[in-house]
């Protein structure tokens, strides 16, 4: 799947801010650069639904709210969401698999009553605010990794379309789920771009060559100076390394 993707189509763009005035700016100003905005609790809970549509502004949407709750209340929060017209959203792997498969259902079934196309519906595995010493703590002993792919392979099975991961288990997950599981990263930072609180990293390039599908990128591009610029940066690095690696495939 990921090779079908263009580089700036890979770009998510974390809209982390409940300024309504300031994410719709961000939005219009990258329409031509990246392949969508993502939106979590902070702007949703400050803005609404309402300020979600005006924010997108027709841009694709990833709808980053992880939700996690029995399955009929998971159902009812999908069917809802379905109707700003996701191109993705997401839930947590650990609510189980009765709510994973209730969600999937949940989206297919409003999607084709609304006569749209129905959303990814991705399973959130470990927060890449989390390391090992973390999971140990919330009683999750083991490396993350081991959990993520324990997450994975249970989103798979419930029929979900892919996982929200860390860099750093692309490898492990593409391995293990397949070509055609959806792999959208966080924790993705340019060379030149800090780190903040993220602890489980990548550049952008590392990411997709990897197998990673999608990047949601925040404050290297939010935060910049311009962050149409920022944007532009990091999709033509990926233009660039992409064209390089077609030019270095063997023939035949």
């Amino acid at each position: 799947m990921s090779n079908a993707i263009a580089p700036q189509d890979r770009i998510f763009v974390a809209l982390d801010t409940p300024d309504i005035e300031r994410a719709a700016a961000l939005s219009k100003s990258l329409m031509q650069a990246v392949g969508g905005i993502k939106i979590g609790k902070e702007f949703f809970t400050a803005q609404g639904p309402d300020g979600v549509r005006l924010a997108a502004g027709g841009m694709p949407l990833f709808l980053d709210l992880k939700f996690h709750d029995i399955p009929n209340t998971v159902a009812g929060a999908v069917r809802a969401a379905v109707h700003l017209r996701p191109a993705i959203v997401n839930v947590h792997a650990s609510g189980g698999r009765a709510m994973m498969q209730a969600a999937a259902e949940a989206a297919r079934e409003t999607a084709e009553d609304l006569g749209i196309e129905p959303p990814k519906v991705i399973g959130v595995t470990v927060l890449t605010s989390l390391d090992r010493q973390d999971l140990e703590e919330v009683g999750q002993p083991g490396p993350a990794a081991d959990q993520v792919l324990r997450l994975a392979r249970l989103t798979q099975d419930s029929g979900l379309d892919g996982v929200v991961c860390s860099p750093r288990e692309i490898g492990a997950l593409r391995q293990a789920c397949g070509p055609d599981f959806l792999l959208v990263v966080p924790g993705i930072r340019p060379s030149w771009a800090a780190s903040g609180d993220q602890k489980r990293i990548m550049t952008p390039q590392e990411a997709i060559a990897a197998g990673a599908d999608h990047l949601v990128i925040g404050r290297p591009i939010t935060a910049a100076e311009n962050p149409l610029a920022a944007a532009q940066r990091i999709a033509a690095k990926l233009a660039g390394d992409a064209a390089e690696s077609r030019a270095g495939a063997p023939v035949g």
